[in-house]
């Protein structure tokens, strides 16, 4: 009742009785609204709330209300989108901005070191895992310094397969991220591995490594950033979601930040448009289930 919602804002002001008298309502009435059990729907959307602001929590803030929707389905709570977007701007649940930093060159192809062909061609589309990865380096601000991180993506879901962290952009910064993606997936020869001309992944060492592992070799063309979207792309978004939003002390504390991100949550956990709104590791993981039933 309206009257009731009328004395129930000015009850601190002015006496029930009084407030009662003068809009004509019983006070037996009044009390009886008062303690009233809430209606199924007004239960309904209080759980989705909860529901929207644990979800949003949950993935970090990073999700738009396309995505938030497909996480809530995920955990039964079906709502369309203008609902979700509703709840949102209710409880002022925004998503994480783009903040702008310093660039760092990161490819110094100034080198005489051999240098491959380009066998991927700006080919970003593949249909089993493991056939194409991308590797490149970025960096990102610690007070201690530069933390420069290596990357390998696979290109058939999206995920980063390998990973290493240091001071310098060594040749054994990108070796131990290629150990790593090998050790982990084992993949068969003839997989492309495709990189920009970096002398990290010319040199004698890393090569020899490719060859040993029976990996094909592809690379970017000169000064042409396109030629390696994909794990730009990926760079792009741990920016956004994370490196931008945060002020690292140690390089020790950013490389265990960005570690969990890329393990926990980006492999795992954050959906995809792309996928079907599922995670890289998940969808890669339905793939090779439905290959072994075929």
């Amino acid at each position: 009742m309206a009257r009731c919602a009328i004395i129930k804002e000015l009850r601190r002001q002015y006496p029930v009785r009084v407030l009662c008298r003068v809009l004509r309502v019983s006070r037996s009435g009044y009390h009886a609204w008062v303690t009233r059990h809430a209606s199924q729907r007004t239960k309904a959307k209080e759980r989705l709330k909860i529901a929207v602001q644990a979800a949003h929590h949950r993935t970090r803030g990073t999700y738009g209300a396309v995505r938030l929707q497909k996480e809530l389905a995920s955990d039964g709570f079906a709502a369309s989108l203008g609902t979700v977007k509703r709840v949102r701007r209710e409880l002022g649940l925004v998503c994480v901005q783009q903040k702008r930093r310093f660039r760092v060159a990161t490819t110094d192809s100034r080198h005489t070191l051999p240098v491959a062909p380009n066998l991927l061609a700006q080919a970003f589309s593949v249909e089993c895992p493991d056939e194409v990865w991308t590797a490149d380096i970025t960096y990102v601000p610690t007070q201690e310094g530069w933390l420069y991180v290596a990357a390998i993506k696979d290109l058939f879901a999206g995920e980063i397969v390998g990973r290493s962290f240091g001071e310098r952009m060594t040749t054994d910064l990108v070796v131990r991220a290629l150990e790593q993606a090998v050790t982990t997936r084992r993949p068969s020869r003839g997989l492309i591995h495709h990189s920009d001309r970096g002398s990290q992944y010319c040199s004698y060492q890393y090569q020899g490594l490719l060859r040993s592992y029976g990996l094909r070799v592809s690379m970017s063309r000169k000064g042409n950033c396109y030629d390696n979207a994909p794990v730009e792309s990926f760079w792009g978004t741990l920016k956004t979601e994370l490196v931008h939003h945060r002020r690292y002390q140690t390089r020790l504390e950013a490389a265990r930040e960005i570690s969990e991100y890329i393990d926990v949550f980006y492999n795992r956990q954050r959906r995809q448009a792309r996928l079907g709104y599922l995670s890289p590791a998940t969808f890669t993981q339905q793939f090779r289930q439905q290959q072994r039933a075929a």
